[in-house]
């Protein structure tokens, strides 16, 4: 085939690999599923939400929790279902403080996004079954690992009647190499009215992280309210 055609070939193909790239790994994208990023309508009203993935983690979660409860702020907390019923009395605990929970799958495992339909949708099941039998709320909140969606996690969760809850502020706190006060600059830079900032409460260090962001942020005038507040939604079955 003479190189002219291959030329238009290769570009097409490119632009249909980014297009992929964006649609799965960017939660934003609303290309397969729509996720809550960023509450519109609050310029007036400088509100943000604090969300946590991954927990509940039984060294660090309990000083988050702290945290939270002596600056009288309530965040929401995406748990995995396998720590979950490790700790049940953590999750016990984010309930009784006014947290929300939400859904983040049983194992939170890297293949997740490559699984079945049927597959996807048991692991998403088995976390919503273990939080209610541990707090008897049935949570309609969910986040995918890694924030990835394609067509099957995008099927299981509508089967599920889930809110998928994403985020406009994700300041990598996971990355142990980078300084805390580096993290704490990258998401006051991003602030805006509506944000929702994606943290990590198994993380070394997260309860301070999270003391200097809310100090920080409301002397620049920010309140936090949690998912359901900030997007006018329940987030539990009745």
């Amino acid at each position: 085939m003479p190189p002219v055609i291959w030329i238009p070939l290769l570009i097409g193909l490119a632009g249909l690999l980014g297009f992929g790239y964006y649609a799965s790994f960017f939660i934003d994208s609303g290309v397969y599923l729509k996720a809550r990023c960023r509450a519109s309508g609050h310029s007036d009203e400088p509100l943000l939400a604090l969300t946590f993935d991954d927990g509940p983690d039984e060294r660090n979660t309990p000083l988050v929790l702290d945290t939270l409860a002596s600056e009288g702020v309530r965040a929401t907390f995406f748990l995995i279902g396998e720590r979950a019923a490790a700790h049940p009395e953590l999750v016990r605990r984010i309930v009784r403080e006014g947290h929300l929970i939400g859904n983040h799958t049983f194992t939170h495992s890297g293949r997740s996004p490559f699984r079945s339909r049927a597959a996807i949708r048991a692991e998403l099941e088995a976390t919503r079954r273990t939080l209610e039998q541990i707090t008897g709320l049935r949570t309609r909140l969910f986040r995918p690992p890694f924030g990835v969606t394609n067509p099957r996690i995008a099927a299981a969760v509508r089967d599920g009647r889930y809110d998928t809850i994403g985020w406009d502020i994700r300041p990598f706190d996971t990355r142990t190499h980078v300084s805390r006060d580096k993290i704490l600059r990258r998401i006051l830079d991003r602030l805006r009215p509506g944000s929702v900032v994606l943290l990590h409460d198994r993380i070394d260090g997260a309860d301070h992280l999270v003391r200097q962001l809310l100090t920080n942020a409301r002397r620049r005038g920010y309140r936090f309210e949690t998912i359901d507040r900030l997007f006018h939604l329940s987030a539990y079955e009745n």
